[in-house]
């Protein structure tokens, strides 16, 4: 079995990434740029919410985990059919 701390600083490295994907969205020269940067920024917030699931031994992070991810999935879409229509 896998300590808890390391579930936590993995925590924390996917925050510190999120953080710079975050930093890259505001900074990206172009809209795909900007919409890529805060897919990644979805996932790394799942992966987050899983690993402090793990950590914490509760359930409803990963419940929250994947409807998180099902909504960003569709927002995603949603930006890409955007996107599309305005280039």
């Amino acid at each position: 079995m896998i300590p808890v701390p390391a579930f936590l600083i993995a925590s924390i490295v996917l925050g510190v990434l999120a953080l710079a994907c975050i930093g890259r969205a505001v900074i990206g020269p172009t809209m795909p740029d900007r919409a890529v940067a805060m897919d990644t920024v979805n996932t790394l917030v799942v992966g987050m919410l899983v690993s402090l699931g793990a950590a914490f031994n509760a359930v409803i992070y990963i419940d929250v985990a994947i409807i998180y991810a099902l909504l960003a999935f569709v927002s995603t879409l949603f930006i890409a059919r955007h996107l599309e229509a305005t280039a």
